[in-house]
C-alpha cells in the first residue's frame, strides 16, 4: 500500500517537471516568433489615428513598454 502511494507521488512529481520544461520551451518559441509590440505596430497605430509619428514618440513608447514587461 505504502509504496503504490510512493510511486503514485513520484510519478506526478516527474510529471510535473516534464509538463512545465515543454510549456516552458513552447511559450519561449511562441514569444520570439510573436513578439508582443514592436515599432512598426506602434507606427501602425499612430497612423490608423491619422499621426504621423516621430521617432521621439515611438523610442517613448517602446521604452514605456519595455519597462512595464519588466
Amino acid at each position: 500500500m505504502g509504496v503504490s502511494i510512493f510511486y503514485t507521488i513520484v510519478g506526478a512529481v516527474i510529471g510535473g517537471f516534464i509538463t512545465f520544461y515543454f510549456t516552458r520551451k513552447k511559450f519561449e518559441k511562441e514569444i520570439k516568433e510573436n513578439p508582443p509590440i514592436n515599432e512598426k505596430m506602434i507606427r501602425a497605430m499612430f497612423l490608423q489615428m491619422g499621426r504621423k509619428p516621430s521617432e521621439a514618440q515611438i523610442r517613448q513608447i517602446m521604452k514605456s513598454v519595455n519597462a512595464n514587461r519588466k
